[in-house]
């Protein structure tokens, strides 16, 4: 799979090839995706910003209904695209991008560690996938981080793809 830098700047370059902005709502990846757009120069006329939600309050203050989770669980893909779209609504972005999961080393809510969900809301609406199968390596918290960073971003560049 590719590096999270790499995917990083394919999406930022489709961003402003498309004059679009974008958005982050992160609990796992702890601001992976936020730091990896931001290390390239000129992200600002892009990103817009990003906030870690790692608990269930905080993504209740980006306006993730409480139902969602309570009803769904927190690693769900109905909470990350509810992420995407609080986050989206939130910071005025074009594209919002959420992203929850379970980093480990012990299982959250019954889902087992490397569980990941990516949800993207954009011009074509809400689209969420299930990031797991690049999350095998399940014994290291910042390879899991970095893999569901990388399926964000590749689902983010996919979508920006196929407007």
């Amino acid at each position: 799979s590719e590096p999270v830098s790499t995917l990083a700047t394919a999406v930022l370059g489709l961003l402003k090839q498309q004059g679009r902005t974008l958005a982050a709502a992160e609990s796992l990846t702890g601001g992976l995706i936020a730091s990896s757009i931001t290390d390239i120069p000129g992200a600002s006329e892009q990103f817009v910003g990003g906030v870690v939600t790692y608990s269930s309050e905080a993504k209740y203050t980006i306006g993730v209904p409480r139902p969602t989770v309570e009803d769904h669980g927190v690693v769900s893909p109905q909470t990350a695209g509810a992420m995407a779209s609080a986050i989206k609504k939130l910071f005025g972005a074009d594209f919002g991008v959420g992203v929850t999961g379970v980093a480990g080393p012990a299982e959250h809510g019954g889902r087992t560690v490397g569980t990941v969900f990516v949800g993207v809301d954009g011009p074509n609406g809400v689209v969420v996938e299930e990031g797991g199968e690049v999350c095998l390596e399940k014994g290291d918290r910042r390879e899991v981080k970095a893999a569901a960073a990388a399926a964000a971003l590749n689902l983010l560049r996919r979508q920006l793809r196929a407007r």
